[in-house]
């Protein structure tokens, strides 16, 4: 048996030599009961690949659908007579007659008998998608590796109600570049709309048969049958392709560690439509957005209302507590500057590639200075307690003045040394996809920012956002312990009717605050440092709420430095109250 299309093995045949001892045009003709076909082969047949060393067919030249074939063959060739049925699993007797110039030897070939290999299997809405002609339409598809231990024809042929498309890889398949690759494709080769591939298999490659729909989004089960002269193996290989990536089938770019909110909300955000087509994650992202700043907004306002006093600046501490409202202040405005740019470039395609690319260098790593600089700023008042505590009357004032202003002076420049390489791997990625809307090509228009590290870029940024985090917070932690402990000590030196056990219990009771708020601003920074560390595969549309409240609630620690530095402390609250009645006689007149 062997297959006339290429999608099975329904027709029986007989393979005859022939050799001639002329070499002149000879008649080849049938004589039977039964509809006959007839195809003449030079040197070899190969049941799997029907179309090579084809020399001529023929079918129902002579009456009652007998075939008749004349054809030029010559001496010291050896030639193949194929005769067959039209029409599929039809047998009987049949005769040849050859008519020539001289005499013609006819012998009967043995010919191998066929191995099919099959597999079943059913696409659901499990199985991955991929646009397999790179436009916006996704189709469901699962991948096979066939493996042969001959190198052979084979034929790979589809069983399905619905309609089946077939495509075959050599080494690898990316569902991202479906053309790189690709050997053979094929649609309807066969009947009732399924594929039917021939193709030229060997040893020790790897190949992937990739099973999808001529339909979009359509799934259902379907088998597989792979037939040749030997055996081939056929399984089913899992591989994930999606996560990993930006952009669409042909032009894609890979992730690298750490999700942005440009991440988060890519997935979320519907083109080319105002906000009130939005989905309810972006709406209520506005929001929660408008809150945050309105709330650091008022947070700088009181910080800076309370340490533009003079006496509070007349040691280092207020100094910084003064940068530091100013910085919350950028910190938060950077924030609500970086999400209504994500999502304007995201809602309005048409916007200039150079305003995404402005936007994507500088955005974040500007964001990620004034946040490191506020942490940084909030620790150095920390730090600054403890030595007043150390050295007690001898504290020099004028000394810790000159000094914060020269750490405030320097500590961005350190700062952005640390983050200097971040604008130097950011860059925009664009990826265009072509549909149609009836008879009317659109084309979409995605950009996005891609980050991409080294490996040894990657370990450096890891070591430096653990120092931006964990740095601050270990300040505070012991100059806090230091105050509590010194202060301890010092007391009871002086006030001897007290053991040293309690007077660390005063000082606790008395200064709990200095232990419970860098504790809460590390829980409320740890998400950040988590968001930073994940990684680029994971598939953030799955949950993208989780992952925007942690990327929200870790800018939190910016509008707090009111409620941590100016709520506890009597005079702080002190000299509020005396500003703002300065500044409502100021309106007043």
């Amino acid at each position: 048996m062997f297959s006339q299309n290429g999608c099975d093995l329904p027709t029986y045949y007989e393979a005859i030599q022939v050799n001639v001892n002329e070499s002149s045009y000879y008649t080849f003709a049938s004589n039977s009961s039964i509809d006959t076909t007839v195809a003449m082969y030079k040197d070899y047949f190969n049941p799997f690949n029907t179309l090579k060393n084809l020399i001529l067919t023929n079918d129902n030249s002579c009456h009652n659908d007998q075939f008749r074939l004349t054809v030029d063959l010559e001496i010291n060739t050896e030639y193949i007579l194929v005769v067959t049925t039209y029409r599929p699993n039809i047998t009987g007797t049949f005769s040849i007659i050859v008519f020539g110039s001289n005499n013609v030897t006819l012998e009967r070939l043995n010919t191998s008998s066929t191995v099919q290999s099959v597999y079943s299997s059913v696409l659901t809405a499990d199985n991955q998608k991929y646009s397999r002609r790179c436009d916006k339409l996704n189709y469901y598809y699962e991948t096979i590796q066939i493996s042969v231990i001959t190198d052979e024809f084979y034929m790979i042929a589809s069983n399905s109600s619905v309609d089946t498309y077939g495509y075959i890889y050599e080494h690898s398949f990316d569902p991202f570049n479906p053309s790189v690759n690709l050997i053979l494709e094929d649609d309807e080769n066969c009947e009732q709309e399924q594929f039917g591939l021939t193709v030229n298999l060997q040893v020790n490659i790897k190949y992937i048969l990739v099973v999808t729909t001529f339909s979009p989004d359509a799934a259902n089960a379907f088998s597989i049958i792979v037939s040749g002269l030997t055996n081939a193996n056929v399984e089913r290989i899992i591989e994930n392709h999606d996560k990993c990536v930006i952009g669409g089938s042909c032009n894609v770019q890979t992730k690298g560690i750490g999700i942005t909110l440009d991440d988060i909300l890519r997935y979320e955000i519907n083109r080319n439509m105002t906000l009130e087509n939005q989905s309810l994650l972006v709406k209520m992202s506005v929001g929660l957005t408008i809150i945050m700043f309105l709330m650091g907004l008022i947070n700088s306002i009181l910080s800076l209302l309370t340490f533009q006093n003079g006496n509070l600046r007349k040691v280092g501490c207020g100094i910084y507590l003064l940068a530091s409202s100013i910085t919350s202040l950028l910190t938060i405005s950077m924030f609500i500057i970086n999400f209504w740019f994500v999502l304007q470039t995201q809602m309005n395609s048409s916007i200039n590639l150079s305003i995404h690319r402005v936007g994507c260098i500088s955005i974040e790593p500007l964001l990620k200075l004034f946040l490191y600089f506020d942490t940084w700023l909030n620790a150095c008042v920390a730090i600054e307690r403890a030595i007043h505590v150390y050295q007690g009357v001898h504290f020099n004032k004028e000394k810790s003045k000159r000094f914060a202003r020269w750490i405030i002076f320097i500590l961005p420049f350190c700062i952005t040394a640390t983050i200097i390489h971040e604008p130097l791997h950011r860059n925009v990625f664009e990826h265009q996809i072509k549909y149609y809307q009836g008879l009317l090509p659109i084309i979409e228009r995605n950009i996005w920012c891609a980050i991409q590290y080294s490996r040894a870029v990657q370990d450096y940024n890891t070591a430096i956002l653990f120092i931006h985090l964990i740095g601050p917070f270990i300040a505070n932690l012991f100059s806090a312990s230091f105050i509590i402990f010194g202060t301890a000590r010092q007391r009871s030196l002086a006030q001897t009717s007290q053991n040293y056990i309690a007077h660390i219990r005063e000082q606790l009771r008395e200064h709990k605050q200095l232990l419970i708020s860098p504790a809460i601003l590390l829980i409320l920074s740890m998400p950040r440092l988590i968001i930073s560390l994940l990684s680029g595969c994971l598939k953030v549309s799955d949950k993208p709420w989780l992952y925007l409240f942690a990327y929200f609630i870790s800018f939190t620690p910016s509008i707090l430095v009111f409620i941590v530095f100016v709520v506890p402390s009597e005079l702080y609250r002190k000299t509020l109250k005396e500003s703002l009645r300065i500044w409502q006689r100021r309106i007043r007149h």
